[in-house]
C-alpha cells in the first residue's frame, strides 16, 4: 500500500473518470469488414445522439467517415439490429438508414441513393445482413403489418434499376446467417419459429436457387445451429450445440456425412441477439480463424486436415464474435482488461496485430483501471456460478475496513458480461466501489445445460445466484455486508427488482428499463421476444406469473430503489417501470424514477448516459451514507 495514498469514506474517492468522460466515450465499434488493404466498419457516436456512421480505412492508412449527419447506418430488424451494411467492390457500400429503414446505395463522392421502396407504413420494411452477390443484394427482410403482425423472409433486390425486392425463401418465422454457394447455385441460411429462441433450436436449410426448392441440413427444436459458411460447393461449415457446447461441425449439404471437427466443452459461437455476426472466418489456406473458450473467447487457427486448433499469441484477452477476411486478411474485434474494445487486424500466420482504431481514444491512468478476477462461486445446491470480481483501485486513496459492492446483472437474460475493460465499472472502482459481475446460471459461454438451468426459472435462479454473490462477497470478507447493492438492465433489471423483493440482502437496487409485470410485457414488447416468456418462465398463467414477477411480489421490498427509463423504449415500455415505481411509492419504499425523453433499449445519448451514471453515484453514495 503506497505511504502517499490517504484514507478516504468509499464511494467518495476522487477520480479522473467522469460521469462526461464514461458518456462521451465508447464508440460501440461493430461488423468489420476487410478487402485487400481496405476496412470499414461501423460506429455509435454517442456525442451525436447515438449515431451510427460507417468508417473506410483506405490502403494508405486514412481514416474517412462515410455517412454524415444525419445518415445513420442501423437496422431494427428484430429491434436489436446487427450488420447494417455490405461494400459492393468498386461501387461503395450499402445501408439500412434508420430513419426510414430503406437501403441506400453510397457510391463515392455522392449522396445516398434509396434502393428499396418506400412501404406504406413508416419503416415497415426493414432489411438486415446484407451480401451482394452477381449485381444482387440477399438480406432479411422484416415487414411489419397493420394491425401489428411482422412476417419476415430473404429476399434479393437488384443494385441498379427499379424492381421491388422478391422474396427467395419464405415460410419461418426467423432468418438469419444467410450465404451463397461458390458456385452460385444454393443459398444455405439459419431460421427458426415461435415460441423458440434462436439460442433453443434453429434449423440450417439450404435452398436451390434455381427452382426454390429447399431442405434441412442440420438442427431442430432442441438444437441450436448457428453461422454457416461454405467449405466448398457441396459442404458447410457450422456451429452446433448438439453435444452440448456450441462447437464446429462440418456437414455436406444434404445431411449426410456430419462431422465435429473439434469436440470439445468450449464454446465457438455466442448467442444470435444481432444478425450478422461471424464468429470464424475461412482463411484461403483451408484453414479457419475461430474463436473459442468459456467466458471469453480466444482466437486461434483451425487446421481441419489435421484436427489442430492453435491459439495465437495476441495482448487481447477476448474477442467479439464478428470476425471478418478476405482470405487472407483477417480483422476483428479485440479487448482487455486494460485495452478498448479495438479493429484489429491480424496476421494468423504470425499472431503479429496492427491495431486500426479503438472504441476509447484517451484512456486514465491503468492504476484506476480495476483487474478482473474471474471466480466461481458456489450456489444453491452446490451448482457453480461464474462471475468476475473488480475490488476498488485507486492509487492515491484507501478506504478503511470492507468496501462497498454492487453486483452487476447483465441483460438478456440468455447473455453473459466478459472481462472487457469498461469505463463504467472503472467509474465506480476508482471511487471506493467494488463490483461483481455476476454470470448467473441462464448466462452463455459456459455450455447449454447452464444456460438452461434458467428454464422455467426465470425470476428463481438469476435470484438465488444474486443473493449467492452477494452472501459470497460478504462471507469472504471482500464487502461490506450491510453495503451491498444490486443493478442491471434489461432482464437485469428484471433480476434486481425480484432480488429486491425477495431478499434483504441488498441496501439498494438500481434498474435500467426493467420488466417488472409479465402479462402486459407479452402483449406489448416486440415480436422477436413475444414469446421468450414462455421459456423463461411458462404459457400464460396469472397466477403463475404474479408469484414469479416483480410487481406482484412488491410487499417484500424494504430497500431503497432507483429506476431509470427510455420513454421511447419499444423492448420494454416505460410502464412496465412505472407501475413497480408507484406500488413502491404506495407502500411508502423510497424510490426515484428517471425517465428521458427519445431513449430506446439502452441509453445512446451522451447527455442521457451522463445524467444517469451521476444520479446512480449519487444514489449509492446515499444509500451507503458515504
Amino acid at each position: 500500500m503506497s505511504p502517499e495514498q490517504v484514507v478516504l469514506p468509499y464511494s467518495t474517492w476522487p477520480s479522473p473518470i467522469s460521469t462526461s468522460g464514461v458518456a462521451r466515450s465508447g464508440l460501440r465499434l461493430g461488423f468489420p469488414t476487410t478487402l485487400g488493404e481496405e476496412v470499414w466498419w461501423t460506429e455509435d457516436r454517442p456525442t451525436e445522439g447515438g449515431r451510427t456512421t460507417i468508417v473506410h480505412r483506405g490502403a494508405d492508412g486514412t481514416h474517412r467517415e462515410l455517412l454524415a449527419t444525419p445518415w445513420s447506418a442501423r437496422t431494427r430488424v428484430h429491434e436489436y439490429g446487427g450488420r447494417s451494411y455490405a461494400v459492393v467492390p468498386g461501387e461503395g457500400v450499402v445501408f439500412t438508414n434508420f430513419s426510414d429503414q430503406r437501403i441506400y446505395l453510397l457510391a463515392p463522392g455522392a449522396e445516398p441513393r434509396p434502393i428499396t421502396p418506400e412501404p406504406d407504413l413508416r419503416a415497415g420494411l426493414r432489411y438486415a445482413e446484407m451480401t451482394v452477390h452477381d449485381g444482387l443484394i440477399w438480406c432479411v427482410q422484416e415487414r411489419h403489418h397493420p394491425g401489428g403482425r411482422v412476417s419476415r423472409s430473404i429476399v434479393s433486390i437488384p443494385l441498379h434499376g427499379e424492381a421491388e425486392p422478391r422474396e427467395r425463401v419464405g415460410g419461418s418465422d426467423f432468418y438469419a446467417s444467410l450465404t451463397i454457394s461458390p458456385d452460385g447455385e444454393h443459398l444455405a441460411f439459419v431460421c427458426w419459429n415461435h415460441p423458440r429462441m434462436p439460442w433453443n433450436g434453429t434449423e440450417l436449410r439450404v435452398a436451390r436457387l434455381s427452382d426454390g426448392s429447399s431442405w434441412t441440413v442440420k438442427g431442430g427444436s432442441a438444437e441450436s445451429v448457428l453461422a454457416p459458411q461454405w467449405r466448398d460447393e457441396r459442404h458447410l461449415y457450422l456451429i452446433s450445440d448438439w453435444s452440448g457446447w456450441w462447437n464446429l461441425y462440418q456437414v455436406e449439404i444434404h445431411g449426410t456425412a456430419s462431422q465435429a471437427l473439434y469436440p470439445v466443452e468450449e464454446e465457438f459461437a455466442g448467442p444470435l441477439w444481432q444478425l450478422g455476426a461471424l464468429p470464424y472466418a475461412v482463411l484461403a489456406d483451408g484453414s479457419l480463424a475461430v474463436l473459442h473458450g468459456q467466458g471469453d473467447l480466444r482466437l486461434g487457427v483451425f487446421d481441419p486436415g489435421s484436427g489442430v486448433l492453435s491459439d495465437l499469441d495476441v495482448p487481447y484477452d477476448g474477442w467479439d464474435p464478428v470476425l471478418s477476411t478476405d482470405g487472407h486478411s483477417l480483422v476483428a474485434i479485440g479487448y482487455g482488461p486494460a485495452l478498448p474494445r479495438s479493429i484489429v487486424r491480424v496476421d494468423t500466420m504470425t499472431g503479429q496485430v496492427e491495431e486500426l482504431r479503438r472504441d476509447v481514444d484517451v484512456l486514465p491512468d491503468t492504476a484506476y483501471l480495476p483487474r478482473p478476477q474471474a471466480v466461481e462461486i458456489e450456489g444453491r445446491f452446490g451448482r457453480p456460478v461464474h462471475a468476475f470480481v473488480y475490488p476498488p483501485s485507486n492509487p492515491r486513496t484507501r478506504g478503511e475496513g470492507a468496501p462497498p459492492y454492487v453486483v452487476f446483472v447483465h441483460g438478456g437474460p440468455t447473455g453473459h458480461s466478459t472481462s472487457a475493460l469498461d469505463l463504467e465499472k472503472a467509474f465506480f472502482t476508482s471511487r471506493g466501489i467494488g463490483v461483481l459481475d455476476l454470470n448467473y446460471g441462464g448466462s452463455t459461454g459456459y455450455g447449454r445445460a447452464y444456460r438452461e438451468r434458467l428454464r422455467r426459472q426465470w425470476g428463481v435462479v438469476d435470484v438465488e445466484d444474486s443473493i449467492a454473490a452477494a452472501e459470497w462477497l460478504a462471507g469472504e470478507g471482500l464487502a461490506d455486508p450491510e453495503r451491498i447493492a444490486i443493478r442491471g438492465g434489461s432482464a437485469g433489471g428484471w433480476t434486481v427488482m425480484a432480488a429486491c423483493c425477495a431478499s434483504g440482502a441488498f441496501a439498494g437496487g438500481v434498474s435500467y428499463y426493467g420488466v417488472s409485470s409479465l402479462l402486459p410485457f407479452n402483449e406489448t414488447t416486440h415480436d422477436f421476444e413475444s414469446r421468450y416468456v414462455e421459456w423463461l418462465v411458462g404459457p400464460a398463467d396469472p397466477a403463475l406469473y404474479g408469484s414469479r414477477e416483480p410487481l406482484g411480489r412488491v410487499a417484500g421490498v424494504t430497500c431503497p430503489m432507483l429506476l431509470l427509463q427510455g420513454l421511447s423504449d419499444p423492448v420494454v415500455p416505460p410502464a412496465q417501470s412505472q407501475a413497480f415505481a408507484d406500488a413502491l411509492a404506495e407502500r411508502g419504499v423510497p424510490c426515484t424514477y428517471l425517465t428521458f425523453e427519445g431513449e430506446a433499449h439502452g441509453f445512446r445519448r451522451a447527455e442521457t448516459r451522463s445524467a444517469a451514471l451521476a444520479t446512480e453515484l449519487a444514489f449509492y453514495q446515499q444509500i451507503f451514507r458515504a
